[in-house]
């Protein structure tokens, strides 16, 4: 190759190298976009995640302080002028809680309540007398203790419907297990649930404050008893006690029950609101002064309770 051929392709070569450095300056550009892109990314989710949990975190301190400040009028009143239910609403932090506090002693226990106020609260719900009644018989003979082993009735109708299990033959540890009992319809369970208890361990229901629905499964109630009684109540100067000559007398009572429902809904500082429902059980001397029996947060969309303690 001659001298000038080799001087005429150097200023090439040069020209090659600078394009290379080019391409890779662009390409190293493009890569430190694109961890930018992917710091700020994750540093925003980072921020949501954050303030999520702080949320979260401010509920669940408010909450609880809804339960002790309705624990703590509770235990300060002797057991026969404590209040079987009651609405409050304090200032916690920069937030607000609104609280409900009510006797489990208004709901029908499943473990206590007669066959006639299990099957009136389903005929009151909708359900036929008939079916109500089969339907009754169902959730006794789950809670029945039985010494009869394979040869019970109940257990045969369980193992001929194709399900795994038997009845428990024991007390129900929490209203959902109203799901397993064989014989009763879904849709009647589901309207049942928001007005049965397993915490009350009273047979009667608390005319005083309970739902309507609950009123109209007493024994021998009309529609016309029902009106009645709940403008009585609303009266703030009737006599409670005349609502137990309204309900007939049986299965009525104005006692209350050492559980106790407490419905709180928190208000944060920017005005969004979460609650929760909790049940509590009263004790009696003692380092603590309740037990905390179930506990739904509002939330988590959950229909079973995330913390239970039996008694």
């Amino acid at each position: 190759m001659s001298e000038a051929a080799g001087s005429e392709l150097w200023p090439v070569s040069k020209r090659n190298a600078r394009g290379f450095i080019v391409v890779a300056v662009l390409w190293i550009l493009a890569a430190l976009s694109a961890l930018v892109l992917i710091y700020l990314t994750y540093v925003t989710n980072t921020a949501v995640v954050v303030a999520g949990s702080t949320d979260r975190i401010q509920t669940e301190a408010m909450v609880t302080a809804g339960v002790e400040l309705a624990a703590l009028q509770l235990v300060n009143t002797s057991e026969g002028a404590r209040p079987t239910s009651g609405t409050f609403n304090a200032r916690v932090g920069a937030g607000r809680v609104f609280v409900i506090f009510r006797s489990e002693a208004a709901r029908v226990d499943l473990n206590a309540a007669p066959k006639g106020l299990l099957a009136g609260l389903m005929i009151g719900l909708g359900v036929a007398p008939s079916n109500a009644a089969d339907y009754a018989d169902r959730i006794l003979a789950w809670r029945a203790p039985t010494e009869l082993g394979d040869d019970d009735p109940e257990n045969s109708f369980y193992r001929t419907s194709g399900v795994p299990y038997i009845p428990r033959h024991a007390p129900f540890p929490m209203p959902e297990e109203l799901w397993l009992v064989r014989g009763i319809p879904p849709v009647v369970i589901e309207r049942m649930l928001p007005f049965v208890t397993v915490f009350s361990n009273v047979a009667a229901v608390n005319v005083a404050d309970a739902e309507p629905q609950v009123l109209a499964a007493l024994p021998g109630m009309t529609p016309e008893n029902l009106q009645s009684m709940l403008a009585q109540r609303n009266d703030p100067a009737s006599d409670p006690r005349a609502l137990i000559g309204m309900a007939g007398g049986e299965g009525a009572t104005l006692a209350g029950s050492r559980a106790y429902r407490i419905t709180i809904e928190a208000e944060l500082a920017d005005g969004r609101r979460n609650g929760a429902d909790i049940v509590i059980l009263l004790l009696e001397g003692g380092d603590e002064p309740y037990r905390v029996l179930s506990w739904r947060n509002a939330s988590d969309g959950s229909t079973t309770p995330q913390k239970a303690a039996s008694r």
